[in-house]
Formats: structure tokens, C-alpha cells, sequence
């Protein structure tokens, strides 16, 4: 019986190209697969509503200053968005905007109650405190009515 000093696999095949070019397909595909799937979404909407603005990409880079970097985390976007909505629409809409935000995008809610205060605190410096009080309802574990009383102290 003749021994073969050529080493062979399991089937009594050597490693050939066929097998390099599948190992190295194994390791590029999957990387491939995910940068090319993260690249592709370019538009998040946080706010739950169609209607609400879209933060793209491609504002994100453009934001973003060498002299002034903003941060950009969904929960930060949201609460810049409600702030700006306080502004023209009533805490009550706001709130209800809130909510529907941590429903749609469960990952918020333990910055629920931070957004609500800091909300709760805005409407006292624009409607008072005790119209501003008038709008509070249990969203976050009553956090908007805390901001309220925080901010009226």
C-alpha cells in the first residue's frame, strides 16, 4: 500500500481554487451584505407621524461642524423636534406627538420621561405655569408635570 505525501481533505480532495475563492466568498459576503444593507437607509423618522420632518444622512453630515459637533442621537433629534414644535403648537399636541414617538420606536422610552421634563420646563417659560399645568397628562409617569413644578420653583 502506497502512502501519498500530498495532503488530502475528508473526500480525498486537495484544497483548490474552488475552495479558496468559497472560503474567501465566506468571509467577504457577510461583511458585504451588512455595510451595503447599512448604507442603504438614509431617512429615519423618529416621530412616529408621516407628516413629521425626516433627519437624511446627508443633513447629518452637513450639520456637522468641525468647530461645533452637534449629536445627532435619535432621542436628541426628537427632543429638538418637539422643543421647535412647542413653539407653534400647544404642549397637549406636543405631548401626544411624544407619545406616539416612544410607541413607534420602543428603544426612546427610557428617555421618555428626560424629553417630557425638559418639555414640561419650556411650556412654563412660554405659557406660564399655571397654563402650562393645564396641558399635563400621565405621559412618562406625569415627567411633563414635574418639569412643570421644577421649572415654576
Amino acid at each position: 500500500m502506497k502512502h501519498s505525501t500530498i495532503p488530502q481533505t475528508r473526500r480525498g480532495h486537495r484544497g483548490g481554487p474552488a475552495r479558496r475563492i468559497g472560503r474567501t466568498l465566506a468571509l467577504v459576503l457577510p461583511v458585504f451584505m451588512v455595510l451595503s444593507g447599512t448604507l442603504a437607509v438614509t431617512r429615519v423618522n423618529w416621530t412616529g407621524s408621516p407628516s413629521g420632518s425626516v433627519l437624511a444622512a446627508s443633513d447629518v453630515s452637513q450639520a456637522v461642524t468641525p468647530a461645533k459637533a452637534v449629536s445627532h442621537a435619535p432621542q436628541d433629534v426628537l427632543r429638538e423636534q418637539l422643543m421647535s414644535e412647542l413653539q407653534a403648537k400647544d404642549p397637549g399636541v406636543v405631548l401626544t406627538h411624544l407619545q406616539q414617538a416612544v410607541n413607534g420606536h420602543p428603544s426612546l422610552a427610557r428617555h421618555c420621561s428626560s424629553i417630557a421634563r425638559a418639555l414640561g420646563q419650556a411650556a412654563v417659560r412660554i405659557y406660564g405655569a399655571s397654563r402650562a399645568q393645564s396641558y399635563a397628562r400621565p405621559v412618562c409617569d406625569t415627567a411633563f408635570a414635574s418639569g412643570v413644578l421644577t421649572a415654576h420653583s
